[in-house]
C-alpha cells in the first residue's frame, strides 16, 4: 500500500512538471519578410540623344561594364578649343614667368643708346661744319642766281632783236626762277641752323629717352608678382574648363558602377534623356536581406548574432545571415508579422544581412528568419 502511494504521487509529481514547463514553454522565434536589395538608378550628368543601348533587361553585369551611350554632338569641338585655350594660357604662363630673354634686353640697351644719342644732338644745336657748309651752299645758290639773271637779260635782249627764240627765252626764265628758289630754300636753312633746335624738338627727345629708359628697366626687372598671378590663375581656369570638358564626355558613355543585375531598359537609339536623369536601374545581388519585424517582448537576441533564413522558393535549404540593425524606435505591428503571438503590441523592425544564398535568392522573395532566444537577464 505505501509503494502504491508513493508511485502516484511520484507520477502526479511528473504531470504537474510537465503541465508548468508547457505553459511556460515558448514556440522558436520566426518571423517573416522579404529579400530586399538595393537598386541603383544609373544616369548621365550630361544628357542627349541616345546612341546606342549595350545590355537588355536582366543581364548579369560587372563593374565598368558599358550600358549606354550618347550622341557627343559639339562635345569634341569644345574640348579642341579649350585645349587651344589652355595651350596659349600655359604658354602666356611660362612667358611671364621666364622674364626677358638676354635678346630683348640687349635691342632694349639699343634702343636707350639711340634715344640718348638723339637728345644730345638737339641739346647740342648744329656744328659749327654744318653752318659753313649751309653758307658754302648759300653762296653757291647765290652765283647760280646771278648768272642766270645775266642769262635771261641777254636773252631778252635778243629775243627783242629776233636773234633768240621764245622757246629760249622761257628757258632762260625757268632758269633764273629756279636760281631764285634755290637761294631762298639755302637761306632759310641756314637761318634754322643759326637759330638753333626748337625747345620742343628737346622735349620730345627728352620724353623718348625716359620712355625707352623706363622700358631697359622693366625687361631687366622682370615681371611683377601681381602678372605672375594672374597669369598663372588664366593657365589654371583655362585647365579647369579643359577637365570640365573632359569629364563631360566621359559621361557620353554610362557604365556600371558595380556587379548586379539590369532591372530596367526602357531606352531605344534615338531617345532623349534628360541630364541627371536616370536611364535604368541595376539591381545589386553583392548585397541582400531580410527586413521583419519582431515584437518588443521576444527581443531577445542582439547586433551580430547569427540566424537562419528559409524560403518557400527553396524548400528544404537553409541559408545563413547575420542579424544588423534593430530599430530603436517601436511601431505599430504591420501586416507581415506572421508570429502567431503579440499581433497587436509594438514591435521592433530588424534586417539580417545574407551571407550565403546571394547566387540563388532574389529580391522581393518571401522569406522566414529563424533567431535565437535567450533568457532575459
Amino acid at each position: 500500500m505505501f509503494k502504491r502511494i508513493l508511485v502516484v504521487a511520484a507520477l502526479a509529481a511528473v504531470m504537474a512538471t510537465f503541465l508548468i514547463f508547457s505553459q511556460h514553454r515558448r514556440e522558436p522565434l520566426m518571423v517573416s519578410g522579404f529579400v530586399e536589395a538595393y537598386e541603383i538608378r544609373v544616369g548621365s550628368r550630361v544628357g542627349g540623344r541616345i546612341a546606342g543601348v549595350e545590355v537588355n533587361e536582366g543581364d548579369r553585369i560587372t563593374s565598368g561594364t558599358v550600358l549606354v551611350r550618347l550622341d557627343p554632338f559639339d562635345l569634341y569641338r569644345q574640348r579642341e578649343r579649350a585645349k587651344a585655350q589652355y595651350e596659349s594660357a600655359k604658354a602666356a604662363y611660362e612667358r611671364v614667368v621666364n622674364g626677358s630673354r638676354p635678346e630683348e634686353i640687349e635691342q632694349g640697351r639699343a634702343r636707350y643708346d639711340q634715344a640718348k644719342a638723339h637728345l644730345n644732338e638737339l641739346v647740342n644745336g648744329p656744328r659749327p661744319q654744318e653752318i659753313a657748309g649751309a653758307r658754302a651752299q648759300l653762296a653757291e645758290a647765290e652765283a647760280q642766281l646771278a648768272l642766270a639773271m645775266v642769262t635771261f637779260t641777254r636773252v631778252n635782249s635778243l629775243s627783242k632783236d629776233g636773234v633768240a627764240s621764245i622757246e629760249q627765252l622761257d628757258q632762260a626764265r625757268a632758269t633764273r626762277d629756279a636760281a631764285r628758289a634755290t637761294v631762298e630754300s639755302r637761306r632759310q636753312s641756314l637761318e634754322l641752323l643759326l637759330i638753333g633746335t626748337r625747345i620742343e624738338q628737346i622735349q620730345q627727345g627728352r620724353a623718348q629717352l625716359a620712355d625707352t629708359s623706363q622700358t631697359l628697366r622693366l625687361l631687366v626687372i622682370g615681371p611683377r608678382a601681381e602678372d605672375i598671378a594672374a597669369a598663372k590663375a588664366n593657365a589654371e581656369a583655362a585647365a579647369a574648363n579643359l577637365r570640365v570638358i573632359e569629364k563631360q564626355i566621359d559621361e557620353l558613355t554610362i557604365r556600371a558602377m558595380l556587379p548586379g543585375i539590369v532591372e530596367a531598359v526602357d531606352l531605344r537609339p534615338g531617345d532623349l534623356i534628360a541630364q541627371d536623369a536616370p536611364a535604368l536601374s541595376i539591381m545589386d545581388t553583392s548585397q541582400m536581406w531580410v527586413r521583419a519585424y519582431v515584437p518588443e517582448s521576444r527581443l531577445t537576441f542582439g547586433v551580430g548574432d547569427a540566424a537562419t533564413v528559409t524560403t518557400d522558393s527553396f524548400p528544404g535549404e537553409k541559408f545563413s545571415g547575420t542579424v544588423t540593425f534593430i530599430a530603436r524606435q517601436g511601431e505599430f505591428t504591420p501586416n507581415n508579422v506572421q508570429t502567431p503571438e503579440d499581433r497587436s503590441k509594438v514591435v521592433l523592425r530588424i534586417k539580417v544581412q545574407l551571407t550565403s544564398g546571394l547566387d540563388k535568392l532574389r529580391p522581393g522573395m518571401a522569406a522566414d528568419v529563424h533567431l535565437p532566444e535567450r533568457p532575459r537577464r
